[in-house]
């Protein structure tokens, strides 16, 4: 197959160098971006007066029968093309003739493929997106099922305060909302058109960069063409934003993985989303949640790996920059895979609350309220701190919950206790006194579902 750039070149090269310098192992993945990118532009060439109407409806012919044939599997990409811009143009001239080598008139293939990315990147963040509006519904639903369990909250790993299990959970639906609300924002940058910078210098044909732009779905273009051609910051920018995904997404399969241990105990999840051993007949691995946060690891590289490509590049387009895609590539796709095998994980969880709530009563978590409840008779807090972590520390050594202690063994501490700490001390009254907004209470809870829900509408 011939070169696009044969002519100053004899267009032959080494053949270690030549399969070395191809990429369409990898860039036929945007196929569809650039038949479509191509013709939008061979639309605005025949609008223009660039070249014949003629000449462009059958660009624009061929180009269309290039996208049939290919989802009907009646043409395969040619591995053996230098890219997949060479590639669509050839096939293009094989089927229409000399009209199908005016396509390239006014653009280059820098611009072409700034395009081609920009027109992937946005159609695999809007998928990711609409992932994620699903995962958070899922555990939307399961915090409103979860919303009265009672379990340990904690820091430092160990057990802190009551709250509920549909709190816990809430609190991952925020985390995913702003990974959305980022990537939409990231989209918004994004969404402006290089084509019609051509190399690097703009063309001195009468182009319509807008109109190629409209047609595309743009908001507008980007309007200083060295900018256009050398321009990934968003690819980074969503590397970043998938990276940060995976954080959130590899935080919640840590608690997965601990929560249904036998350790711990709380959960159970779906024999759909788990596998055994090849010798234990005992066990059941949370191996989705354990890949989940294995391929965080991955995505992170993904990231480092565009950076660095791009540290210290000058401007306009450097070689350097095909380097781009294969990472972002396994970045979407990797986010795409843990992302459709979550929600549905998610769904499958069945929570012990008997066992989430006797775990709570061992880990003496009600303690700072007995604290507030010293307080709210006159104790100085400092000074009921002490005394109830005095109590704490004998509860511990005799094996028993502050619920277990006699009321008159209270009082030897102090006289403000009084027969009315033991409700004051319920798990229950911990969490229901927590009304504040964004606490643990049920109503509280009920508040911040339908926060997330009203929020996941927008989308």
């Amino acid at each position: 197959m011939s070169k696009l750039w044969a002519g100053r070149a004899s267009g032959k090269i080494n053949e270690a160098a030549e399969s070395f310098n191809a990429s369409i192992s990898f860039d036929k993945r945007l196929i569809t971006e650039d038949v479509k990118g191509s013709i939008a532009h061979a639309a605005m060439l025949g609008k223009q007066g660039i070249i014949p109407q003629k000449d462009s409806d059958m660009i624009i012919e061929g180009l269309a029968g290039i996208l049939d044939d290919l989802s009907s599997g009646a043409l395969e990409v040619d591995p053996t093309a230098e890219d997949v811009h060479t590639f669509v143009e050839q096939a293009l001239i094989a089927r229409i003739g000399d009209a199908g080598k005016k396509l390239h008139t006014a653009r280059s293939r820098n611009d072409q493929v700034a395009l081609d990315m920009k027109l992937y990147a946005r159609n695999a963040a809007e998928e990711i997106v609409y992932s994620l509006k699903t995962l958070v519904a899922a555990l939307a639903d399961k915090a409103e099922e979860y919303k009265g369990a009672v379990m340990s909250g904690y820091t430092h790993l160990q057990r802190a305060q009551p709250v509920t299990f549909g709190h816990h959970l809430a609190a991952y639906c925020y985390m995913f909302l702003r990974d959305m609300d980022r990537i939409k924002d990231a989209i918004k940058r994004l969404n402006l058109s290089p084509i019609g910078s051509a190399a690097l210098a703009g063309t001195t044909f009468p182009t319509d960069r807008k109109f190629e732009a409209s047609t595309l779905g743009f908001d507008g273009v980007v309007e200083n063409s060295m900018d256009g051609v050398s321009d990934r910051d968003y690819v980074v920018e969503l590397s970043a934003d998938l990276a940060l995904v995976m954080t959130h997404l590899s935080r919640l399969s840590e608690e997965i993985v601990l929560w249904s241990s036998f350790e711990f105990g709380y959960i159970t999840l779906s024999d759909d989303f788990t596998t055994g051993s090849s010798i234990m007949p005992q066990k059941k691995n949370p191996d989705i949640a354990e890949l989940t946060r294995g391929k965080t690891g991955r995505v992170y590289g993904d990231l480092v790996s565009i950076l660095t490509v791009l540290k210290s590049l000058p401007l306009a387009y450097n070689k350097d920059m095909q380097e781009d895609k294969e990472g972002f590539f396994d970045a979407v796709d990797t986010v795409k895979a843990c992302l459709g095998v979550f929600a549905p994980m998610i769904e499958g969880i069945t929570a012990k609350t008997e066992r989430m709530a006797q775990a709570a009563k061992e880990g003496y978590i009600n303690a700072t309220d007995l604290a507030d409840y010293l307080a709210k008779k006159g104790v100085p807090f400092r000074e009921a701190y002490k005394i109830v972590g005095e109590i704490v520390r004998d509860a511990t050594a005799k094996g028993v919950t502050l619920e277990e202690i006699p009321l008159e063994e209270y009082k030897k501490r102090s006289p403000a206790f009084d027969a009315d700490l033991y409700e004051e001390i319920s798990l229950e009254t911990c969490v229901a006194k927590r009304t504040s907004e964004g606490g643990t209470a049920i109503s509280s809870v009920e508040k911040q579902l339908a926060s997330i829900r009203a929020k996941l509408n927008k989308y």
